[in-house]
C-alpha cells in the first residue's frame, strides 16, 4: 500500500509556557503542505523492516515508523508483521514534522491492510505517545494545536498560498532550542488572530501575524535562517518564517512570478529548496 505523508508549517507557534513534567505548553497554527513523503506499508510473515531512499534514517526501533507498527502490533495482537519504504522528500531537522508525517502515514496503513476499524481518535490517542505532531498529521487539517500537541480545533478556511521551502543545511535540534529559550523576552504569536484572518480569508492579516517563538532561539545557532528571511523579503515574498524549531524557512505569496523567482535565486545557494503550497484536507 502506498500512502503520502504531508509535512507541515506552523503559520503561527507560541510557547506559552513551561510544564512541570518537563515538556513545554504550546499553542500553534498549523497547515499541511504539499511537499511528502511516499510510504510503502506491506503484511510480511512477522517482524517490522524498514528502509529507505535516505541515509540519515534510523530503520531500526529508534525510528518513528518503527515504533507505531510495534505499538499496533502489540496492542491489535497482531501475528503478522510489516515492512515499510520510506520515500523521504522532507528533510530532517527542519521543523516540518517530517517524523510525525511518516508515522502517521504508517498508523493509517496498518488501519486499512489489519482491517483495524480504528477511528481518527484511536489513531490519535495511539499516536500522541510517540510524536506529538503525530495527531495532526492524522488529520491534515488546518487547525489550533495546544497542550503538546494532541489538543485540536479546525479551522475551517478556503484560504491558498503558494510556499518556498529553503533549508540551510545545518539543522536545529528541538531539545536545544527549546532549551535555549528566554521566556522572560520571548515573543508571543495573534494565535486568536490568526486563526480569525484565516476563517476569513484574509492575506494581509495572516502575513501580520506570521510569528514564531522559537525562532530566535534557533536563528542563534543557525544565523542562515535570519539571512534567508530577509532575501525571501527583499525577493518580494508577502511575509517569511521559521517552521517549528527549525531550521527550514518558509517565504509566502499568492503570485506565481515571485514563486518562481525566489525558486531560481535559491535554488543555487541551498542543497534544499522546494517549492510547495498551503493544504487542507477538510474534505477528509
Amino acid at each position: 500500500m502506498k500512502i503520502h505523508a504531508y509535512a507541515k508549517i506552523n503559520m503561527a507557534l507560541d510557547v506559552v509556557s513551561e510544564r512541570e513534567d518537563g515538556y513545554h505548553e504550546l499553542k500553534m497554527i498549523m497547515s499541511p503542505i504539499s511537499l511528502h513523503d511516499l510510504i510503502f506499508v506491506d503484511i510480511i510473515n512477522e517482524g517490522i523492516t524498514i528502509t529507505s531512499n535516505s541515509t540519515r534514517l534510523p530503520t531500526d526501533e529508534r525510528n518513528i515508523m518503527y515504533k507505531v507498527a510495534q505499538a499496533i502490533i502489540d496492542k491489535y495482537e497482531i501475528k503478522q508483521g510489516v515492512s515499510i519504504h520510506c520515500f523521504k522528500h522532507i528533510p530532517t531537522q527542519a521543523g516540518l514534522a517530517g517524523g510525525s508525517a511518516d508515522g502517521a502515514a504508517v498508523i493509517k496503513a496498518m488501519n486499512r491492510l489489519f482491517h483495524l476499524r480504528m477511528s481518527y481518535q484511536d489513531m490519535v490517542d495511539l499516536g500522541v505517545k510517540i510524536g506529538a505532531d503525530i495527531p495532526f498529521c492524522i488529520y491534515n487539517r488546518i487547525a489550533i494545536v495546544e497542550g503538546i500537541g494532541e489538543e485540536l480545533e479546525f479551522i475551517d478556511t478556503e484560504y491558498e498560498a503558494d510556499l518556498l521551502l529553503v533549508k540551510p543545511s545545518r539543522g536545529v535540534s528541538t531539545k536545544l532550542c527549546f532549551e535555549s529559550l528566554d521566556m522572560d523576552t520571548a515573543l508571543h504569536p495573534d494565535i486568536i488572530g490568526m486563526a480569525e484572518s484565516l476563517r476569513n480569508n484574509d492575506h494581509k492579516g495572516i502575513i501580520s501575524r506570521l510569528c514564531n517563538t522559537l525562532e530566535k532561539p534557533s536563528l542563534e545557532m543557525v544565523p542562515e535562517i535570519d539571512t534567508i528571511k530577509q532575501e525571501m523579503i527583499s525577493i518580494g515574498f508577502d511575509g517569511s518564517l521559521m517552521s517549528g524549531s527549525g531550521s527550514c524557512v518558509f517565504g509566502i505569496t499568492q503570485d506565481p512570478e515571485v514563486l518562481e523567482r525566489g525558486f531560481q535565486y535559491f535554488k543555487k545557494r541551498y542543497g534544499f529548496v522546494r517549492k510547495s503550497k498551503i493544504m487542507n484536507f477538510s474534505h477528509k
